[in-house]
């Protein structure tokens, strides 16, 4: 993504206090079951990695955030009952570690002033055991539907989740979608070419029970 001089946007903020609507909270089973954790953004990070040629260079071009919100509900002696929220991240505090490509990604990649939030809704959880070992990681599948400004494509993420406690889990989610999907085109820029389609997106996080 390229490092271009474009109109300053505003410095990136903190994420919006999640709402019921937005996040779309779990729900704890009464009388014990399943726990509810939520992710903490200070334990927790989403990243994108893809490749261009700057300068005539290959570089690797990442960009980070920790304002991701999420809840995960889960019962690790019964992990049918696991349920996943929906996954909230602020687009407008995604930074690579050029000015210049920051704001392109805010003010002609992403549109984050009309488009805050990339979010992703759940549909199906695939691939768990049916139980869980405190300190022992899990991997399993969850799809469902990527929205990225207003463009919704499905998408499945690779999940490795570890219960390092009754009261936190850990663990990372992963996959890769193409741009073009998502109608994020490049603008064109001097020393900027062959900017790579396929995006990789990482989730690294740290829940804590409610």
């Amino acid at each position: 993504m390229p490092p271009t001089e474009s109109a300053p946007v505003d410095e990136p903020t903190a994420a919006s206090e999640p709402t019921e609507e937005a996040v779309a909270p779990v729900e704890e089973a009464a009388g014990g079951g399943p726990q509810v954790y939520t992710i903490d953004p200070a334990g927790s990070q989403v990243r994108f990695e893809l490749d261009e040629d700057l300068r005539g260079q290959r570089i690797t071009v990442v960009g980070v955030t920790d304002q991701v919100a999420g809840q995960i509900s889960l019962d690790p002696a019964d992990l049918s009952q696991t349920q996943v929220g929906i996954i909230q991240i602020n687009a407008r505090t995604l930074l690579t570690d050029n000015n210049f490509r920051n704001r392109a990604i805010q003010n002609e990649i992403l549109e984050t002033s009309a488009w805050e939030f990339i979010t992703f809704t759940p549909t199906a959880i695939d691939g768990l055991p049916a139980s869980a070992t405190t300190g022992e990681p899990v991997t399993f599948t969850i799809s469902g539907d990527l929205t990225i400004r207003d463009v919704t494509m499905p998408a499945t993420f690779t999940i490795e989740a570890t219960a390092v406690s009754d009261t936190q889990l850990t663990g990372s989610a992963s996959t890769i979608i193409n741009r073009n999907d998502f109608n994020l085109l490049i603008p064109s820029v001097p020393n900027v070419a062959n900017v790579e389609e396929e995006v990789e997106l990482y989730i690294d996080f740290t829940a804590n029970a409610s």
